[in-house]
């Protein structure tokens, strides 16, 4: 059910997808989707719930692979970015195509969207202070305007090699502000 309504929000959007394609999709009934989601705007929330734990997961993998090692921590969620951008050149970033369609601020969907954006500011900003960073606040939302930048870059086409160029700007970011940071 869950994979149906994510494939179906991917390539048409959320508005564009009623309850019924998705039982069609998930070969079930809408009674069946009723049964275990109250309503289409918390079958959304859901979907973008495990969405946000696959980010957070990754968070936890650069970290686990990486103990101790904050900069490269951060590359690593800067690759994890850059190597899922060929899957969102079709219809861009998950989160910001939701924001987009969903303009009240008290959906249900909208507030796990900005409840894991939050999440993730905060885990990076933590990861820059562990990194001696002079700024980590000012330094993490640096990073997350490139991260987010290049998804969007992505989705849109308008510019090529956005994964090398985002890898490229993250490590000058870190390097610049390391240096700055020991000066």
């Amino acid at each position: 059910m869950l994979d149906a309504a994510e494939e179906l929000f991917q390539s048409e959007g959320i508005r564009g997808v009623g309850v019924q394609a998705i039982a069609e999709k998930a070969e079930t009934t809408k009674m069946a989707i009723y049964r275990h989601f109250e309503t289409k705007d918390a079958l959304v929330a859901e979907w973008l719930r495990i969405l946000a734990a696959e980010y957070q997961a990754a968070f936890d993998r650069v970290e686990a692979e990486h103990p101790g090692r904050p900069r490269e921590q951060i590359l690593g969620l800067a690759r994890f970015i850059a190597d899922g951008l060929p899957a969102l050149s079709y219809r861009g970033c998950p989160f910001v195509n939701s924001l987009a369609e969903l303009p009240d601020r008290t959906h249900p969907a909208r507030r796990v969207i900005e409840g894991h954006k939050a999440r993730q500011l905060r885990r990076l900003t933590g990861m820059c202070a562990e990194a001696g960073l002079p700024d980590p606040e000012q330094i993490a939302a640096q990073i997350t305007f490139v991260l987010e930048g290049a998804q969007v870059s992505t989705q849109n086409g308008s510019v090529d090699r956005a994964g090398e160029r985002l890898m490229r700007i993250v490590g000058t970011i870190l390097d610049q502000e390391l240096r700055t940071g020991s000066a």
